[in-house]
């Protein structure tokens, strides 16, 4: 039976590239997307543009008043308010988003249990824990930050609406995810930008910050794992399983650029933690992921990508 696959934050980064590679193995794909200006809107006009012209509806909506005219049978929620740092200014966008809109998900889900739900949560839920690399079944109740409180509380929400309603729901908790269409708000962004123009770049901790970057192409392949297995109530970790320094990131980017980083080194911002590592082992087991990219060659076509666009 064909899939059909609603997906919000369609035209986001992740749902951008979610959506195409759903719709070439031939699925029924339509999505919305708020298109709201947490940052340049115009990337993500580009991005639907594109969807549209490969044949996938992109809907202009707001998750906290969806209404869907046709039933899916998969639903796939990405919509939410992204990122750390925002987070201790502008709370308020947070709770709007990522707890009024992901209860209104839910009470579309209630209204049709048998309708699959998998949704974005972070490796932002692990704050302050010490052990690496993180597994889904450490604790996750010491947020080191605001988003990554309510990316928790989707979790627990969705559990409840599993144990009560009998909605299928499965988190996927992503990892520092990067490529090509990728969001400017992140840190390989806003460096390659930053290098290419010969302005400076923050470093954090001294520079001893590592991420386990995950490329987009792996996250995609794993979020469609996701979908096909069809869970009852999992949460799947989805990170490359191996983390390297921000200084390396930047490396990279001054090799691919031609160009050498201007750095400025800062303290620690708030809700910043140091590593993160992603224990794969229950997705590899379960969904078959095996994240194939190198940070080297992602940020190689990403940089391809930047400098053509």
């Amino acid at each position: 039976m064909t899939k059909k696959i609603f997906i919000t934050g369609i035209a986001g980064f992740i749902g951008f590239h979610l959506a195409l590679a759903l719709k070439h193995r031939g699925g029924h794909v339509v999505g919305c997307d708020n298109f709201n200006p947490y940052y340049d809107p115009e990337l993500k006009k580009e991005r639907a543009k594109l969807l549209k012209t490969a044949g996938i509806p992109v809907f202009d909506a707001d998750i906290r008043s969806l209404q869907l005219s046709e039933k899916p049978t998969h639903f796939v929620h990405l919509a939410a308010q992204a990122g750390v740092r925002y987070s201790i200014e502008h709370p308020e966008s947070y709770v709007a988003n990522n707890l009024d809109g992901f209860f209104h998900i839910l009470e579309l889900c209630r209204k049709d249990p048998a309708m699959k739900l998998i949704y974005a949560s972070s490796s932002s839920v692990y704050g302050l824990n010490e052990k690496i690399p993180f597994s889904e079944s450490d604790p996750t109740d010491r947020p080191a930050s605001f988003y990554g409180a309510t990316k928790k509380s989707n979790e627990l929400m969705a559990h409840a609406y599993h144990h009560l309603f009998g909605i299928p729901v499965t988190g996927l908790r992503f990892f520092t995810v990067y490529g090509p269409w990728g969001r400017p708000d992140m840190a390989y962004f806003s460096f390659t930008r930053s290098i290419l123009e010969g302005k400076p770049i923050p470093v954090f901790h001294e520079g001893k910050t590592k991420r386990d970057f995950t490329y987009i192409d792996d996250i995609v392949k794993g979020a469609i794992a996701a979908i096909d297995l069809g869970a009852e109530c999992e949460i799947f970790n989805l990170g490359n399983n191996h983390p390297e320094s921000v200084l390396t990131l930047i490396e990279l980017i001054e090799t691919f650029t031609g160009k050498k980083a201007i750095k400025e080194f800062l303290p620690a911002p708030p809700g910043d933690i140091v590593t993160t590592y992603a224990d794969i082992s229950k997705a590899q087991k379960l969904l078959g992921f095996n994240p194939e990219v190198s940070l080297e060659q992602g940020m190689e076509q990403f940089v391809k990508w930047f400098v053509m666009r």
